[in-house]
């Protein structure tokens, strides 16, 4: 049985991987900054270490030895926190090189890596498709900016590790991932705000009228927690060196097939929501992926139809199935910064 450590196991992301790849048979060590994780990996099996990858003397407490792979999804997002330029790059940064070199003492020459689609920004809203091996760059301005210069730092740092010591490495490109997490709000240009998709499940849920803005034809990469976990499933088990792979569905969905669809899962069906176009407001976010590459090499394909996904993301949020990990929505409040 192959051992893989997940890196930031109580987020987002790091929780589903975990889950994921202990459901389909490797022995997953969970490791997150939380000093309790309320005893939730134990009750599925794995065993979790509270660690701050910012500090190598933490690292000690980890195994020493037989570790296969490493899934590193921890470090800080600018999405979750308030604005912090040296915390986004002594966690992302300096925290990457710590598990590089953690890696190297114990012999394990494998890790995935998520990076942000803003090292692309110039492929972003303008109907082009973002390629695979396009050099990285970065926006000057903006929440985005210093988070995607320490993520292309931490890229290089796992470049000179493949290059200098044979590390195979699979840095995975992607938009937001869908999920359900019982916090819907996030930072946005440096402010508290409801996740506009959360909102529309509301404005459904109370078959309250739903605007459609600006072009309403404009599509974007919509990619479910339940394909990501899976993607890095294929990293784990792929004997290629890697590389950079973009995660999409190889489709997009509309502002107007996104909204349809919202409201076809959560408004009650004899009360739908009614959709009010308003062409003359902003447009909404553009992009593509040119996903050729991650399933030609890691011989993936979504399973989830973009509906699937609503209705997944919408059993979670009635049974709560993180619960123990991340407590329940009525646990985070309006403007609730946990």
């Amino acid at each position: 049985m192959k051992t893989v450590i997940v890196f930031g196991a109580t987020g987002n992301l790091g929780a589903y991987v975990a889950l994921h790849l202990k459901a389909v048979g490797y022995d997953v060590i969970a490791v997150g900054h939380r000093k309790n994780d309320n005893g939730f990996f134990a009750s599925k099996g794995m065993k979790y270490y509270s660690v701050d990858i910012m500090n190598p003397e933490e690292f000690k407490q980890l195994p020493s030895e037989h570790i296969d792979c490493v899934a590193h999804f921890a470090g800080e997002l600018p999405s979750r926190y308030s604005f912090d330029a040296a915390g986004l790059v002594k966690s992302i940064t300096i925290g990457t090189l710590n598990v590089l070199e953690y890696m190297r003492s114990c012999g394990c020459k494998k890790i995935i890596f998520p990076q942000t689609p803003s090292d692309m920004c110039k492929y972003h809203n303008n109907g082009s498709v973002i390629p695979v091996d396009a050099p990285r760059h970065f926006p000057l301005t903006g929440d985005h900016s210093v988070y995607t210069i320490a993520k292309n730092a931490a890229v290089d740092l796992i470049e000179h590790y493949h290059a200098e010591y044979g590390f195979s490495r699979f840095i995975l490109r992607f938009f937001t991932i869908y999920q359900y997490h019982p916090n819907a709000y996030h930072y946005r240009d440096f402010q508290f705000h409801l996740m506009p998709y959360r909102m529309l499940m509301d404005r459904a849920s109370k078959s309250l009228p739903i605007e459609v803005w600006g072009n309403c034809k404009k599509a974007k990469e919509m990619v479910y927690i339940k394909d990501f976990v899976r993607v890095v499933e294929k990293c784990v088990s792929s004997p290629l060196e890697g590389g950079m792979y973009n995660v999409g569905n190889g489709w997009q969905v509309s502002l107007e097939e996104q909204i349809k669809g919202i409201i076809e899962v959560f408004s009650p069906k004899d009360k739908p929501s009614q959709m009010i176009y308003c062409p003359e407001k902003s447009d909404p976010l553009e992009n593509a992926f040119d996903v050729s590459k991650t399933f030609s090499e890691l011989d993936y394909k979504p399973e989830f139809s973009y509906i699937d996904q609503l209705r997944d993301f919408k059993k979670e949020m009635e049974e709560e199935p993180m619960a123990q990990l991340w407590g329940v929505k009525t646990d985070y409040p309006k403007n609730c910064k946990k």
